[in-house]
């Protein structure tokens, strides 16, 4: 029988022990994060019924759906994590306690054309603060402050958060005139970065918007505004009065830059920018887009904002929300691209290789349960094999350290330990070791999966 090529599907990531190590490693900083403010971590099934998932599907993203059959049952992959925790809310309202603060990392997929940087399954890391009817304001400040804690707690200090309000927008464009006009420049403003104001303004003058020149210059005057937070704030308030609201959307705004000083996030990581719209017209309130200072044509690397409605396709009861979302695969893929992911990371299975020099193995396993026991990853090495080609092994794992245990050692109630970085090998009592060991463990989880270049 004729062998079959091994391959991986174009657009889906496979990772190399190393590299699935520091991903690994960046999932459990956003899982510590995300859970010191008190999110519930979530799991939903990968498959859904189409009826469900499909809800209020449509457009582009209907296309891009992993849809198939299995006997009689028409069932799809989840293309977000945000359509099934409306459907989780909606099937378990009674039983959930409201604000409902949950976070999910897991894979999703989207049928698209598989690009550089762009995956047809990925991981994606929300958060999402839901309310039973209302939800107040502080929430919309407190997210921010958690992208912060993410990202410093990842390595990166070099990023701005981008906050602006939708009100603010419709406000400002209602007093154009131009409501019923308000998604379509909106979702054009948001191309601002990319396109350039020109661009933009040739879109909202042509056929499609349809603004007049003197319009289309207004707007791109008022997203033109800049400055320090305090500055944008105070030039917005120059419009208070003249539409309802737009008031309610500053004062939102206001509330927002007042609490996230208080969060403990510095002004220099977050900025009022007028541009931000966030394209879809799900987003209601307050908006975010965060940017890697020294790499912004990378895009926006999390996103979201508030929602009036989460569960509208469920239910009738009104369950308004905030929220953002990570593009771990994405984020992953640029960052080792720029070469940003953190060499001095241990992505070693192991923190210390235990290798028996004597036919009697029990004194080795006793070394590598106590390790264990003391939270220490331990790897015994028990082939046949030459010292030669066993220190080659440990070599290629990237392990810190190597333990022998021969007669001698035995014998005297102790342990040879190598470290494997700087040649040193010394020989210490058997809870010195341990101890040892356990110290070097302590500061290599103290390193961030990534450095700024």
């Amino acid at each position: 029988m004729a062998k079959q090529k091994p391959r991986t599907l174009s657009g889906f990531m496979e990772l190399l022990p190393e590299k699935q190590a520091q991903f690994d490693r960046m999932m459990a900083l956003l899982r510590r994060s995300y859970s010191l403010y008190g999110f519930t971590g979530l799991d939903t099934p990968v498959i859904e019924a189409s009826e469900v998932l499909l809800a209020k599907a449509g457009g582009e993203t209907e296309k891009q759906i992993y849809r198939f059959t299995k006997g009689d049952t028409d069932l799809s992959l989840r293309f977000d994590l945000t359509v099934p925790l409306a459907k989780y809310v909606a099937l378990h309202y009674a039983e959930l306690a409201f604000p409902f603060r949950r976070f999910q990392i897991g894979k999703v997929y989207r049928g698209e054309r598989a690009q550089r940087g762009r995956f047809r399954e990925f991981y994606q890391a929300d958060i999402d603060i839901i309310g039973d009817g209302k939800l107040d304001i502080t929430n919309e400040a407190e997210i921010p402050s958690i992208i912060y804690k993410t990202f410093t707690s990842l390595g990166l200090k070099r990023f701005q958060i981008r906050v602006n309000n939708r009100k603010v927008l419709n406000g400002f464009y209602s007093m154009l005139g131009l409501t019923e006009k308000s998604g379509d420049i909106m979702r054009t403003v948001d191309k601002l970065e990319k396109i350039g104001p020109e661009k933009v303004k040739d879109i909202l003058t042509g056929e499609e918007v349809a603004l007049t020149a003197g319009q289309a210059d207004e707007i791109l005057r008022f997203i033109a505004i800049k400055g320090s937070n305090a500055e944008v704030l105070s030039a917005l308030e120059g419009y208070l009065g003249r539409d309802e609201i737009f008031d309610q959307g500053l004062s939102e705004l206001k509330a927002v830059v007042k609490y996230l000083s208080a969060f403990g996030v510095p002004e220099a990581n977050f900025a009022v920018d007028l541009t931000i719209a966030r394209g879809l017209d799900y987003y209601t309130g307050t908006v975010y887009e965060t940017f890697m200072t020294d790499h912004p044509e990378i895009g926006s690397v999390c996103s979201g904002g508030r929602y009036d409605n989460l569960a509208e396709y469920y239910t009738d009861k009104q369950l308004p929300g905030v929220g953002i979302s990570i593009g771990l695969t994405r984020l992953f893929y640029v960052l080792e691209e720029q070469g940003m992911l953190n060499p001095q990371l241990n992505t070693a299975p192991a923190d210390v290789l235990v290798l028996p020099m004597t036919e009697d193995l029990s004194a080795a396993i006793s070394f590598a349960t106590l390790l264990r026991d003391s939270g220490v990853r331990a790897q015994l090495y028990t082939e046949q094999k030459k010292f030669k080609q066993k220190m080659s092994y440990a070599d290629k794992l990237g392990v810190p350290f190597v333990a022998f245990l021969g007669e001698d050692e035995i014998g005297a109630g102790s342990v040879s330990v190598k470290d494997m970085a700087t040649g040193e090998q010394v020989t210490l009592p058997v809870s010195e070791a341990v101890a040892k060991v356990k110290q070097a463990v302590a500061a290599d989880e103290a390193v961030a999966p990534i450095r700024e270049v």
